[in-house]
């Protein structure tokens, strides 16, 4: 058994504290240090060069199995039972992370999206890159079957909803959660989240889309949705942009009450909207959700709209935690210029100078903190967002099924006064972004 192990690529047991050390150290310590919080987390990886430490999970000649005193998570249900044995993965290790295991595999924590009455996990898979290139807001050229692994990936992980828009790839993205969606049995499946109102010109694909939200574009767009997807009914619907036809969004959002009543969806939300236009809407009926953007960069939706969103009981789901990628840990200016033609961060001014400097000087000023808890900088960006009161959980973008790894550990990393106080200190002395750099209110 052992020598089969050692001839393949099998998954890789091993500490979130240890991934950059030698492996072979790594139950050992795990077995000592369990208790503290930087070694309370571990992963499942995939790498070539792992044999000594498979050496080390395996005692016996039967299947191999991580050290019954290591603090090991098993974060993919189907390894955790085919490789290393699922009793373990039941116990220390799933305490170890703070996530429980069911029958079906994995959960990560959840919140309460306002006073919808649904719960969701603190993190979504963001299906906006997995539409692939061709269109103004592209991010390059992308591999649907890799794109339906990262999915699946998230889901397996425990995540329980997904974000995606009748524009990302010009309807692809909305057609491949369709396709997970049908692999999966009705108790296996996502939330779906989606959004209308930008319109784009089949004649110019790289057009700017419009912004439209007239009623009857409205509901030509969510009928064309629910065929993407191949289902009934939405669960979350948003308004992508504020309209820029002249359509008073009392108007608007009148119509979507109306598809609420018809069944077609089960909630109603809005993304990029202000506190002016919020209120006109929920003068008419309640904004289960606000999709703001809201990054360790762009920090501005804090002092306004998070805010009014606690005190209505509005859910927030922010989208581009991780400011597109910039603040990873293994982004760097050179990335830039290797950019696909057609990926659209190549014209963000957050991309390129002076503000791409600060904004990696920034993301550097995290690394002491992610080496802290035993985990990434992505995890600890993204976890900055969903600290903040009023947010309820983070749209999180993901293009293979390793930046899923890469980002997971924020739904459960709890970041401490003194963490939230060196993130304010490394925003100011970087002069990075705009907006507040540390909480300094509570829910109503």
């Amino acid at each position: 058994m052992t020598s089969k192990l050692l001839n393949s690529r099998r998954p890789v047991v091993r500490c979130l504290i240890h991934a950059f050390s030698k492996p072979a150290t790594v139950c050992a310590r795990c077995a000592r240090q369990a208790s503290e919080p930087a070694t309370r987390i571990a992963i499942v990886e995939f790498e070539a060069v792992a044999e000594q430490h498979l050496v080390d999970l395996v005692e016996t000649d039967s299947e191999p199995r991580p050290c019954e005193e290591a603090a090991i998570t098993i974060v993919s249900p189907e390894i955790g039972r085919s490789h290393f044995g699922w009793r373990h993965a039941e116990t220390s290790g799933r305490a170890a992370l703070g996530i429980e295991t069911g029958e079906d595999g994995m959960s990560l924590p959840k919140r309460a999206l306002g006073s919808s009455g649904v719960e969701i996990t603190t993190v979504g898979f963001g299906a906006w890159a997995i539409g692939g290139g061709g269109w103004a807001y592209s991010w390059g050229p992308q591999d649907d079957d890799v794109s339906l692994a990262s999915m699946r990936h998230a889901l397996d992980l425990g995540i329980s909803w997904i974000d995606t828009a009748a524009v990302y790839g010009l309807g692809h993205s909305e057609e491949l959660v369709g396709r997970l969606l049908r692999e999966r049995s009705p108790s296996e499946r996502p939330l779906v989240f989606t959004k209308c109102g930008l319109v784009w010109d089949e004649r110019n694909l790289m057009a700017e889309p419009r912004r439209v939200l007239k009623p009857e574009s409205i509901r030509k767009e969510c009928d064309a949705s629910l065929r993407r997807l191949g289902i009934e009914r939405i669960d979350l619907y948003q308004f992508h942009w504020p309209d820029e036809t002249g359509t008073p969004v009392e108007d608007s959002w009148s119509e979507m009450v109306r598809l609420i009543d018809q069944g077609k969806i089960r909630m109603a939300g809005v993304s990029n909207f202000d506190v002016p236009l919020l209120q006109r809407c929920e003068a008419i009926r309640h904004v289960d959700s606000l999709q703001p953007p809201f990054s360790l960069i762009r920090r501005d939706a804090a002092a306004d709209r998070i805010p009014w969103c606690a005190e209505h009981h509005t859910g927030v789901i922010c989208y581009s935690p991780m400011q597109s990628g910039l603040l990873t840990d293994n982004f760097s200016a050179d990335r830039v210029a290797r950019f696909s033609p057609d990926d659209w961060r190549r014209r963000s001014p957050e991309f390129q100078e002076p503000r791409l400097s600060r904004n990696l000087a920034l993301r550097d000023a995290l690394r002491p903190i992610a080496q802290r808890h035993g985990t990434t900088v992505s995890a600890v960006a993204v976890a900055w967002t969903i600290a903040w009161p009023g947010v309820t959980g983070a749209i999180v973008g993901a293009r293979t099924p390793q930046q899923v790894d890469g980002w997971i550990g924020a739904a459960t990393l709890q970041l401490t006064a003194t963490d939230l106080d060196e993130i304010s200190d490394g925003i100011t002395r970087t002069g990075a972004g705009t907006g507040p750099t540390i909480p300094l209110w509570q829910h109503a």
